[in-house]
């Protein structure tokens, strides 16, 4: 773990920094993280996380809103990632 505090930035994998939400509610990467060499690993890494997986859950919330999935296709999507959300609130208590 120590490894990786020194080998990353510090904004490494945490969701507001690296794909924060902009004035119109949609999501986009800073320029700043476009320039970065662990772009791709870190969005994947904070994709991951807890509040990756709320971002998820606001994809399928606005593919439901925009008409590209139906009902039951959102609601087994969503009890899938409330499990998950679930399962990683518990693990970071547990830590």
């Amino acid at each position: 773990m120590k490894d990786n505090k020194k080998k990353y930035p510090s904004c490494f994998g945490i969701i507001e920094v690296v794909f924060p939400k902009a004035d119109d509610g949609l999501r986009t990467t800073p320029e700043a993280c476009l320039e970065c060499p662990h772009k791709t690993k870190c969005l994947r890494s904070a994709m991951k996380e807890l509040g990756g997986l709320k971002v998820r859950e606001e994809f399928v919330d606005r593919a439901y809103e925009s008409g590209m999935i139906g009902f039951l296709d959102r609601w087994s999507k969503k009890k899938d990632l409330s499990r998950r959300i679930k399962e990683q609130s518990t693990k970071y208590k547990d830590n």
